[in-house]
């Protein structure tokens, strides 16, 4: 087997897995899964699968050599991450549904945005950040490299439907500064990326894994 079918089959595997172990609980449709939602075993299989595939990166400098394949809308299927840990736990009655990130490279910045809805189905909404990055300049000769650093600005949170009808009322209901860790500047490590699929992680350890929307 050659690095490429190599690569692709690896990808198909993990892509499976995440999506089986998805339709294997209660959520809205297309919301990412947690590493706390699975079993520890499972965790172990899909980081074994992550490890593999990152190993494979037609890319192992993204940020000098794939570049432009960064641009664009990008769906969250797993992460390890507590930010969105604690989306799993919404007050209020709230569920998360989907998870995009939408990158602008012309502009190097970037916005997270988690679609919401009310368990009862009367409300619908979202939360959204928005933030600036940079690639940080590694090696003996300062390239970019896979690492970018990233400058949280704004977090917006918003009710679009009521009642199942759209509504600018309450979009949006609050806008506040998004807050940066103190004495540490948050960053990315984007270990693999294709047309289809992007792993990064994150300056904590954490893992995320999207595919192309």
């Amino acid at each position: 087997m050659s690095k490429i079918q190599n690569r692709l089959a690896v990808r198909q595997n993990l892509l499976e897995e995440i999506e089986k172990l998805k339709n294997n609980r209660k959520s809205l449709e297309g919301s990412p899964i947690t590493d706390l939602e699975i079993k520890p075993q499972k965790v172990k299989e899909i980081e074994t699968l992550t490890l593999a595939l990152e190993k494979l990166t037609s890319f192992p400098r993204p940020l000098l050599y794939g570049g432009q394949l960064l641009d664009g809308s990008w769906l969250l299927q797993y992460s390890t991450a507590r930010e969105i840990r604690s989306l799993r736990r919404l007050p209020l009655g709230f569920l998360v549904g989907k998870i995009y990130q939408i990158i602008d490279i012309e502009t190097a910045s970037f916005e997270n945005k988690a679609w919401v809805e009310h368990s009862s189905g009367l409300l619908s909404g979202y939360v959204r950040v928005t933030a600036t990055f940079e690639p940080a300049l590694e090696g003996e000769n300062l390239l970019p490299n896979q690492k970018i650093n990233v400058d949280f600005k704004q977090r917006f949170i918003g009710i679009n439907k009521i009642l199942g009808i759209k509504t600018s009322l309450l979009d949006p209901i609050r806008v506040v500064e998004a807050r940066n860790p103190q004495g540490r500047i948050p960053s990315l490590n984007i270990t693999y990326i294709d047309q289809i699929m992007r792993i990064g992680r994150g300056g904590d350890g954490s893992l995320f894994i999207l595919t192309r929307a």
